[in-house]
This record gives structure tokens, sequence and C-alpha cells, in this order.
């Protein structure tokens, strides 16, 4: 069968291509990409190339395709498979597999690593490594984005659960955020932290009781506090405060509003040396901060306050990605009505991802959402109405939008692939 791809042969050198994908084996599934959101570690995997861990040294050669989060149907099952799966099948995927003998080794991932798999494809060859990983999960929720977009909720998952505190007076760690605590969101209305509020707000096992989310953008804080607003939280006995930190001394701000406590649990979502320090800053004792954000610098760095972690016990963790567990939790959560639509801003077709991929970072907005057998330009959301003026295609979507708070959905969604 044929597919067409955009694969990665060099650093910024991102091609879309048709070629043959070969017959399947027993060991593998043939699979129909339907959509594929772009993240910020593609632009990162395109940029570097083979300087990027999870990236084969040969890609001149033997080219990868981008695209890690992504989702589908599955067409044609190997033998040794059909007993777990069944074509028609919904389905997501979690690309980060860490399969000892695969083409990088233990860092292997789809999107990054493999010739016939990525999220930017029509066509896609589900290889044996991320079967006998568990990583394919099928999905039985409405529509597909939100399982495009499980893997970076998956991501926010599992910093929560990353996140530990302390038994006073022993050594055991105790894993998760403080229920009934007191939450952090720094830089935190981008398109991971609107996952990470979305997630605190519509959990049901454990919740803060205070969150603080901040920027110091005004627009995107506005926007943030549109879709999930104080009212919800509220609703579900969440203080929701949301804050803009362009001011004189925002720790000292932070501090009173936590009652002069400090955070029990404080995620930065921005790699930049004095937001880490603003968050250091506001630990409560016992405090953990999750140094979310992925630097590209590898030499990045900011103060600590070890007075700090010797006598109130404040620590640090990071994490990087979630693991199958968090990818299914994700995956449960939208198919009992957790809907990831603010994530996204901006749809386009295959034709724009080379474009939009190594530009990522000046292209405002949230995720850009991309369905893989359209070609259409690289659109916001905000713009379909003025676009609909001549194309009546965005006339519908910008009316269907507005029933949804301007925001994409399933709807929209099921009219596009079907107009």
């Amino acid at each position: 069968m044929k597919t067409k791809a955009v694969r990665l042969y060099g650093k910024e050198d991102l091609r879309l291509e048709e070629f043959e994908l070969p017959a399947i084996s027993a060991d593998e599934i043939l699979a129909k990409v339907v959509s594929d959101s772009i993240c910020m570690s593609s632009y990162k995997a395109a940029k570097q190339a083979t300087d990027h861990k999870r990236i084969p040294n040969n890609v001149a050669e033997n080219p990868i395709i981008i695209g890690h989060e992504f989702s589908g149907e599955l067409v044609e099952i190997g033998d040794n498979w059909k007993h777990k799966f069944k074509a028609g099948q919904k389905f997501s995927i979690q690309p980060a597999i860490y399969y000892e003998e695969g083409p990088v080794g233990v860092l292997s991932a789809p999107g990054y690593s493999y010739q016939f798999i990525g999220g930017d494809a029509t066509y896609v060859i589900i290889p044996k490594d991320v079967l006998i990983q568990d990583c394919l999960l099928a999905y039985d929720g409405p529509g597909f984005y939100p399982a495009s977009l499980a893997e970076p909720l998956s991501c926010v998952i599992g910093a929560m659960h990353a996140n530990y505190h302390t038994t006073p007076g022993s050594y055991i760690h105790k894993m998760e955020i403080v229920n009934d605590g007191k939450m952090a969101i720094l830089a935190g209305v981008g398109p991971m932290g609107l996952a990470a509020i979305n997630y605190v707000i519509h959990r049901a096992d454990r919740k803060p009781k205070l969150c603080v989310v901040t920027d110091i953008d005004q627009t995107r804080l506005d926007r943030a506090a549109s879709i999930y607003t104080v009212a919800e939280a509220a609703k579900r006995g969440i203080e929701l405060i949301y804050l803009n930190t362009k001011i004189e001394d925002p720790v000292t701000e932070l501090k009173r509003i936590s009652g002069d406590t400090g955070y029990d649990d404080v995620f930065v979502f921005a790699p930049v040396a004095p937001v880490i320090e603003q968050g250091d800053a506001i630990l409560a004792f016992d405090g953990c901060l999750n140094f979310f954000a992925g630097p590209s610098d590898p030499a990045l760095g900011a103060k600590m306050n070890f007075y700090n972690v010797h006598y109130a016990y404040t620590h640090i963790v990071g994490t990087s990605g979630g693991n199958t567990d968090d990818m299914k939790e994700a995956l449960e959560v939208m198919t009992a009505g957790l809907d990831p639509a603010g994530l996204v801003t901006h749809i386009g077709g295959l034709n724009a991802v080379a474009e939009t991929t190594l530009h990522l970072p000046n292209i405002p907005g949230g995720k850009k959402l991309i369905y893989t057998h359209l070609e259409m330009p690289l659109t916001a959301i905000s713009d379909f109405a003025e676009k609909g003026k001549t194309e009546p295609l965005f006339a519908k979507l910008a009316e269907i939008c507005d029933r949804h708070q301007g925001l994409w959905s399933v709807e929209a969604e099921e009219y596009l692939l079907g107009n």
C-alpha cells in the first residue's frame, strides 16, 4: 500500500513524500492515521536531527516519519495479534516505548525512530516493538482528535503522579500531589498548561483546594479563563485563580494568595530561569517543584534555595512524557467526558506539516491539529469566519465552532472529514 508522509532526512530537512509500504508481517499491524497533533518535541527533533537522542544516525539514507500524537483506525491485523485487535478499531499510540532492541535502543519511539510509523502519514505499519510493550491502545470515545491529544494529556497526568511528599520523621516518599493542597501552575496557559488545568479540574480521585495559574500574557490568561472557568472549578471544590505575573513582585503576591504558606505543588511550564526561580521561591514546607518544560539548552541552569532544601524539605522533580498507564488514564478520562478541545487553536492538512513544524515556536496559539488525509493550509480557528466569507467550508466550520465556545469539537471534525 502507498502512503504519504512527512519524513526527516537531516537538520531542518522535512519532505512530504509518497512511497510504498512493505507488506506487514505476522507481528505487525497496518493502520490508517486520521489526525496528528504537532508537538514542540517534533520541532526539536527536526532542528537537531541526529543530534537528538531518539533519532537514528542513518536518517539521511533511511528517513523517519515524524509525529507522535496521533490516532486513527486499524486496517489489517497481523496473525499474531488477531486475538487482541480487529480491523476498524480506533486507536492511540503511547510513543515512548523504551524498547531495548529498537532502532536507537531504549529511546526508540514512533515519530522519531522508525521508517514506517509516525503521526504525519496517511498509513503506517505499527511494529512489533510497539505491540509487545502494550503501547497500541484502543480508543472507544467520540471522534479522533481526543485520542491524538491523549499523549500530551498523559504527560500532564504523569507529572502529577511523579510529584512526591514526605512523612515527618521518616524517609518514606508519598507519591502524588497533595490532596486538598495548594498548587501553582507557572507559565501555565500554553497548550500543556491548559491540559494541566483541564485535568486538575476534572480529576475525580484528588485535587488541590487552591490552584493559581500564572502567565505574563493577559490575552492568553483571558482565553484560558474563558475555557476553564473559575465557576466550573468552584463547583468541584477548587479555588482557581488566574494571575498575570507581569508585576513588580510576583513572588510576594503569589505567597499572599497562598496565605503566606507557599504551595505544596508547583509546576513550571516554561524553560526560563526566572520562572524556575519563582517556583522555588514559593514552595511550602515539603513542597515539590516539578520542572515540566523541556529545555532545548543543555546547559540551562537556575538558582535554588538550598537552605530550604535542608530545613524546609523542599524538593524538585522532572518528568518527560507519560507512561502507558498515564495514556490509558488519559483515554479513560476523555471517554468519560473530558474534552481536550481547548488545547487546539489551528487545523491543517498533511501539506502544512513541514512548514508548521519548522516554525512552530513562532506560530501563536495552542495545538496545531493535522488531518493527514486532507490538503488544507494551517488555519486558526479564529480565522474561520473571515475565510468563510469566500469559502463555504470555513463558514460552516465557523458556525459549528461558535456553538462550542469557539472551540474545535467532534461535530466540527466530522463535518470537516465528511466535506
